[in-house]
């Protein structure tokens, strides 16, 4: 009955706190949180959060000098025995160090027996505190067997090195290159002369004791009778 003391009526008052405000079932956030305002025209869409930089592997080790005794070593040991007085193998380039005196014969051998018949290169390289300064590098290609091989003789200031140049006609313009520059002598060259500096230039640039500016201004001085621009 409406009257009946004992029927309790809902209390004309609102509660004094709001429910509590329910999650979103998706991302747990709640579902009174208002939406992020849009952005303004013209302004740069938010960057998103930057992903961890992965830690950079360390560095592989630098290949260097290995012994080499394959068959081809074998072969040149055989025919020549200690005037071969090292082989290696550098970043898959196979090298010979031989003795400077059997130069011409082992080139001469490598071309016919070996089948290098390509002499690819002809340099040198200077080290001023050794007592054989100079690194003969012939450098050699075999068309027949694609294969590379380097020869590399040790000589004094004062020693000459064999031409080769009757083997490979290359060998003409590099060993006057490798003369102008280092001032090594070719026994054997038939026009051995500066091929890149005048005939009268003093000294041998390459050289790692050389002060090519000293004599730069010295020639120029002489030559052509003003002071050097350098």
């Amino acid at each position: 009955m409406a009257n009946d003391p004992e029927e309790k009526q809902p209390s004309a008052k609102p509660p004094t706190e709001p429910p509590a405000a329910k999650t979103s079932a998706a991302g747990g956030e709640s579902a009174s949180k208002p939406p992020a305002p849009p952005a303004a025209p013209g302004a740069p869409a938010a960057k998103p959060p930057a992903a961890a930089v992965a830690p950079r592997p360390p560095a592989p080790p630098k290949e260097g000098p290995v012994a080499l005794d394959n068959d081809l070593v074998k072969r040149y040991k055989e025919k020549f025995g200690p005037a071969v007085l090292e082989a290696w193998t550098d970043r898959k380039q196979a090298i010979l160090v031989i003795a400077r005196e059997l130069l011409a014969e082992i080139a001469l051998y490598s071309r016919d027996d070996e089948k290098f018949d390509w002499l690819s290169d002809l340099t040198a390289v200077d080290w001023p505190k050794r007592e054989k300064r100079f690194d003969i590098i012939l450098n050699m290609y075999s068309m027949e067997k694609n294969e590379r091989l380097r020869l590399k003789a040790y000589a004094a200031a004062d020693e000459r090195v064999a031409s080769v140049q009757g083997i490979w006609s290359t060998a003409n313009w590099m060993e006057r290159e490798v003369y102008d520059m280092f001032g090594v002598i070719f026994e054997g060259h038939p026009d051995l002369k500066r091929i890149l500096l005048p005939d009268e230039w003093q000294g041998f640039p390459l050289r790692k004791d050389y002060d090519i500016l000293r004599q730069d201004t010295a020639w120029v001085r002489e030559n052509l009778g003003i002071e050097s621009g350098q």
